[in-house]
C-alpha cells in the first residue's frame, strides 16, 4: 500500500520496504519485538517536556521511523495542519456489547505459507496493533487497544482513506451528481493534458488509468516522494522548487499505458477522485463526509484529514478517526448501508456493487501474490471468497474487514514496522477468516 505521511514514508524507506506484489515477507526474526519496541516501553514523547532523545518532530526526520511511529500515527494532529470532519449535533449511534460464542484470542490458524498454528492473539501483537475491535451479528465481542491508542483517540487510517472516498463518489453516482461514465475533464478540466485527458472517472474509481507514477518505496526517485512534498508530508526544504499543493502535482502527472486494460494501484488516482468529488458536489472533502456519511452513522468523534499547505485534504491516506467510528462505518456497509441507529446512511445500491466487486481478470495483472482471485471497485478490496468478503486496506496494517456471511466485521489500527500489507498479510487474512468460520459454527 502507498505511503502518505511523512512518518510512513521514512519508515517504510528505512525500514524493510516489501513491495506488495511480491509473496516474500520477512520472517518473524527478521522483524522487532513488539514489546520491545512500545511507546511504553521507549518513553516517546513522555514528560513536560519530553526529553530531546524522546522527541518526536515533524522537522526530523528521525521522528519518523519506527518505533517512533507507534506513537505517531495516533497523533497525527500535533505534527501536522488537519481538517475537521464534524460528527453532527445528534446522540452518537448505539454500538453495544455483547458476548462471544468462542473465546476470541484463542481462535487458532495457519499463516499463508506455513504449516505453524497460530492463534488471534498472536497474529495482534504480530501486526503490531493499536487497537482492534470485532463485530458480531451487531455487537462489539472484543475490544482492546495498545500503546498510545485509546478509544478516544484518532489514529490515521492511511488507504483506508481511500475506501471514504470511492463510496463518497459512488453515493454521488447514486444521488445523479456524478457520472462514472463521463470523462475526467468535464469535472476537471485543469487535467486535460495529463494522464487523466482522456480517461473515465469509472476507471478513476476503480483504478484502471494508465498513469506514470511509482510507488516503489526503494526508489528515492519515484514519484511517490514528489507526491509526498507537495502534499506537505515531507519537510520541502529551502530551495525546493517543486509543486507546492496536491493540485499542482496532479497536474504533472503523464500518462504510461492504455486506460481501462489492468487495475495498478497508485494513490495519485484516489487524490484525482477526490478533486472529482469536490467539484461534483462544491464541497470539501472533509465536508462532504460529515454529511454523506459521518453524521449518519452517528459517529461519536470528529475525524479529521491531513491537508496540504492550502487546505486541501489527502484523499489518499490522509483520514484520522476513532477505532469504534470505523467499526459503526464497517457495520453500516454490512448492513446494506442502514447504520445502527436505523437510518439508512449509504444506499443499497452503492454497498451491493462495492460487494459485486471489479474485473479479476483486470485486478490479476497487478501481480498480487497473496490476493488470488481479488478485485477492486469503488477503492474497495473484495476477495470474491464463499463468504463474499471485502476489505478497506492501509498501509502498516489498517484494516476494515466486512464479512457478510458470517455477519462479521473486524477493524484494526496498527504501526508496522513494514508498510506494505504483503508483510502482514499471511497472519492477517487467514486470521480474519478463521475468526469469520469461529464465530459461524453452532
Amino acid at each position: 500500500m502507498p505511503l502518505f505521511i511523512r512518518t510512513a514514508l521514512a519508515a517504510a524507506f528505512t525500514l524493510l520496504a516489501v513491495n506488495t506484489t511480491s509473496a516474500q515477507t520477512p520472517t518473524p526474526a527478521a522483524l522487532p519485538d513488539p514489546a520491545a519496541t512500545s511507546v511504553d516501553a521507549l518513553g516517546w514523547m513522555k514528560g513536560f517536556p519530553p526529553p530531546p532523545d524522546k522527541l518526536i518532530t515533524f522537522d526530523n526526520p528521525a521522528g519518523g521511523v519506527f518505533p517512533r511511529t507507534r506513537w505517531s500515527f495516533s497523533h497525527v494532529r500535533e505534527t501536522v495542519p488537519t481538517a475537521n470532519v464534524w460528527r453532527g449535533p445528534g446522540a452518537a449511534s448505539p454500538l453495544p456489547s455483547g458476548t462471544s460464542p468462542v473465546q476470541i484470542e484463542a481462535v487458532t490458524f495457519k499463516p499463508l505459507g506455513s504449516d505453524q498454528t497460530l492463534n488471534f492473539a498472536q497474529m495482534i501483537s504480530g501486526t503490531y496493533t493499536d487497537g482492534i475491535l470485532v463485530m458480531h451479528r451487531g455487537k462489539v465481542v472484543y475490544e482492546k487497544y495498545f500503546g498510545a491508542l485509546t478509544p478516544e483517540r484518532p489514529h490515521i487510517a492511511m488507504s483506508v482513506t481511500k475506501s471514504f472516498v470511492g463510496t463518497l463518489a459512488a453515493i454521488l453516482a447514486d444521488e445523479g451528481k456524478l457520472d462514472p461514465a463521463a470523462p475526467v475533464t468535464k469535472y476537471i478540466p485543469e487535467l486535460k493534458d495529463t494522464a487523466y485527458g482522456d480517461a473515465t472517472v469509472r476507471q478513476v474509481m476503480d483504478m484502471t488509468v494508465g498513469v506514470h507514477y511509482s510507488e516503489n518505496y526503494a526508489d528515492p526517485k519515484a514519484e511517490i516522494w514528489d507526491y509526498a512534498r507537495a502534499g506537505g508530508m515531507l519537510t520541502q526544504g529551502q530551495n525546493y522548487t517543486g509543486p507546492k499543493s496536491f493540485y499542482e502535482f496532479l497536474v504533472t502527472l503523464k500518462k504510461e499505458g492504455e486506460h481501462g486494460e489492468g487495475f495498478a494501484y497508485k494513490t495519485v488516482n484516489a487524490e484525482v477522485l477526490a478533486w472529482i468529488v469536490r467539484r461534483a458536489s462544491n464541497q470539501s472533502l472533509a465536508d462532504l463526509l460529515s454529511e454523506k456519511i459521518w453524521r449518519r452513522i452517528g459517529a461519536e468523534q470528529d475525524a479529521y484529514f491531513m491537508v496540504d499547505r492550502i487546505g486541501t485534504e489527502s484523499g489518499g491516506g490522509g483520514l484520522n478517526t476513532v477505532l469504534r467510528d470505523l467499526a459503526r462505518f464497517g457495520e453500516t456497509m454490512r448492513n446494506g448501508g442502514r447504520a445502527s441507529n436505523g437510518q439508512q446512511a449509504i444506499p443499497k445500491a452503492v454497498v451491493e456493487d462495492i460487494q459485486r466487486g471489479g474485473d479479476p481478470a483486470k485486478f490479476v495483472k497487478a501481480g498480487y501474490a497473496l490476493l488470488k482471485g481479488w478485485s477492486y471497485r469503488d477503492m474497495w478490496w473484495v476477495s470474491h471468497n464463499p463468504h463474499g468478503a471485502y476489505m478497506a486496506r492501509g498501509i502498516h496494517g489498517q484494516s476494515i474487514y466486512v464479512d457478510p456471511k458470517a455477519e462479521m466485521v473486524i477493524v484494526r489500527y496498527a504501526a508496522h514496522p513494514v508498510a506494505a500489507n504483503g508483510a502482514n498479510d499471511p497472519l492477517t487474512l487467514p486470521a480474519f477468516q478463521a475468526m469469520a468460520e469461529a464465530l459461524m459454527r453452532p
